[in-house]
């Protein structure tokens, strides 16, 4: 019985690892449709998306006279595009970027006190944390390239990547405590698995302002991008991401899938699902390609 509990745990664990699934339903008292018509009611700005040939998407949060701060509409349209990202089978890498030079300053004031009540709150969290870790899901590398200031759920933003590149004025803030409530996005848990438990509780307790030279010393980002009058920040957090992202779709979408299942399934699921990928790649023309060109590496 108990073996039995334990298989359909993980099953359950697996399936929601798949593209495209989403952790809440209506089961858990989620009703996305209903959500949708709320967040309708608050306009402005846009989150727009440019996937580019060498297989590197570009997604912008493009609300510069609020600082990018999320809308109701910003909300939907970020679940559209990492709609459109999970449907985009050429894709490799992905950079989330601010307009005008700055990342994210979280949710429209507007938005948030028209939502005020707990039902609201819930909703609104479960259906950001639906898009959010599908996001983070994606069979792409993702990197953050913070400008200027990420703050509150922009913060929270930033944990859904893989990676995160700030300039050196650039300042990461979880400011919830001052807003009289917790990180709703799944920033906290994402955290947490970034810094650690000790410096995440510091650095939502402190509702520390984390500086590019401080985000590098607890590993919250991973380099900071050095001025430069030849390359803009975007140019250079591409030229960064190129590194990784080299190779066939399917070889680094594969690489991306066995990590995640890695972080988040148990080691048996987790060796399945690596299993699972091989198959589609072994003597595939990726693979053939490399042993034709003597493609064991030895440096």
């Amino acid at each position: 019985m108990a073996k039995c509990l334990l298989t359909s745990s993980l099953s359950v664990r697996t399936k929601l690892l798949q593209t495209g699934v989403s952790l809440y339903n209506t089961t858990h008292g989620f009703h996305e449709e209903e959500v949708k018509k709320i967040l309708e009611q608050f306009p402005g700005g846009s989150i727009d998306l440019l996937k580019k040939q060498n297989g590197i998407g570009i997604l912008m949060l493009n609300n510069p006279n609020k600082m990018n701060a999320f809308s109701g509409v910003m909300m939907l349209q970020l679940l559209e595009r990492v709609i459109e990202l999970e449907n985009w089978t050429e894709g490799k890498g992905l950079i989330i970027h601010g307009a005008k030079n700055t990342f994210c300053s979280g949710s429209d004031l507007n938005a948030v006190k028209a939502l005020c009540t707990p039902e609201n709150g819930v909703a609104l969290s479960m259906f950001m944390q639906n898009t959010l870790t599908r996001l983070m899901r994606l069979p792409l590398i993702s990197v953050a390239l913070v400008q200027g200031w990420a703050m509150g759920g922009g913060a929270e933003l930033t944990t859904a990547c893989d990676f995160r590149l700030m300039t050196e004025e650039s300042v990461i803030r979880f400011v919830h405590k001052e807003m009289g409530i917790v990180p709703s996005w799944g920033g906290a848990s994402r955290l947490v698995e970034i810094i650690g438990s000790r410096q995440a509780l510091k650095v939502l307790s402190g509702t520390l302002k984390l500086d590019s030279k401080e985000a590098l010393n607890i590993g919250l980002t991973d380099e900071v991008l050095q001025p430069s009058d030849e390359t803009t920040p975007l140019e250079q957090a591409q030229e960064w991401l190129e590194k990784f992202v080299s190779g066939p779709p399917q070889v680094i979408r594969g690489l991306k899938k066995s990590v995640c299942s890695a972080r988040e399934l148990y080691i048996e699921e987790a060796l399945q699902n690596e299993r699972d990928v091989l198959e589609t790649l072994w003597g595939g023309p990726a693979n053939l390609e490399a042993i034709a060109k003597k493609g064991k590496h030895t440096k």
